[in-house]
């Protein structure tokens, strides 16, 4: 067997490298004893599965306008009631979450795949990391909403310029959070280890590196979800989001708002679907923390 074929991060680890080595109780086991996250994956779930069964749970055109049907109450005929054009404000929700979720999941994706490729860059060449750090810095001095809102504005109302302009935004703090890992990671024995024996660097990050700090990754990726999803509605709510032809929570909150003391459930219904989502991934986010955390999890 060659050297590089031996080394094993878990028989090279040792003193501080025991933070990286994996505990003998898994982590599903770890999750499933966490109230908080179990309630925070049901509520998502529930709400996930709502969306996507949209089509099945409330068939028809969510869009669809009813003059005659203006501002029902919440009843056995429309469970949320109907707007200011008699729009189901159920189908809204539902068809709503689509978009919203669809959002969040793919400026999470992208925003998570940039960071990990140029925080791992970053954190293990200092060359690198002295150019892109100051490119970060720069583009983090400006408030998130204030450069999504200006990118969405260049490029005018539709899902892909949400996606592209949050994406642009989340990629900065995850991409610290991933360099800062990185630097800890690189100074152990068993990277220093693997190093002295000349194992390619492309192996040292997929084999070592990235398993190493995958835990923290996990973390800010479920953070980026709930800032997307919220990012989604709050350009949206302004105006310069998702197209006056699409639908999300955040459309449904624009066009409610000036009828809240006249029909309050047309905003009642998509704010607490947005509330749930968000609060449920944060919850999830902070036990998560705490599960993946070996220090933690060696005192359960």
């Amino acid at each position: 067997m060659s050297n590089t074929q031996a080394i094993s991060p878990d028989r090279l680890a040792g003193g501080d490298e025991e933070v990286f080595v994996t505990t003998n109780k898994s982590v599903w086991q770890r999750l499933t004893a966490n109230p908080t996250a179990m309630v925070s994956l049901t509520i998502l779930l529930v709400i996930s599965l709502s969306a996507i069964l949209a089509p099945l749970l409330a068939p028809g055109n969510p869009l669809k306008v009813s003059p005659a049907d203006r501002f029902i109450p919440p009843g056995a005929e429309h469970f949320f009631g109907t707007d200011n054009l008699g729009r189901d404000m159920f189908k809204m929700v539902l068809h709503g979450g689509r978009t919203s979720l669809l959002v969040g999941l793919v400026v999470t994706v992208i925003s998570m795949s940039v960071a990990v490729v140029l925080g791992a860059i970053s954190g293990f060449y200092r060359q690198v990391d002295v150019v892109l750090m100051r490119l970060v810095d720069g583009l983090m001095a400006f408030p998130g909403i204030v450069l999504a809102t200006a990118a969405a504005g260049i490029m005018g109302p539709s899902m892909g310029t949400v996606i592209t302009s949050l994406s642009i935004v989340l990629i900065a703090p995850s991409l610290r959070v991933v360099r800062g890992q990185v630097l800890v990671v690189r100074e152990l024995q068993m990277i220093e280890a693997a190093r002295s024996v000349g194992v390619p660097t492309l192996r040292l990050f997929t084999r070592y590196i990235l398993p190493a700090v995958s835990s923290p990754i996990l973390v800010q990726a479920s953070f980026i979800f709930s800032a997307a999803v919220l990012g989604e509605a709050g350009l949206s709510f302004i105006g310069v989001g998702i197209g006056p032809k699409e639908l999300s929570w955040g459309n449904a909150l624009t066009e409610a708002r000036n009828y809240i003391a006249q029909a309050p459930w047309i905003v009642l219904f998509p704010g607490l679907a947005l509330m749930f989502t968000i609060l449920a991934l944060n919850l999830l986010g902070d036990s998560l923390r705490d599960i993946l955390d070996p220090r933690l999890a060696r005192r359960r």
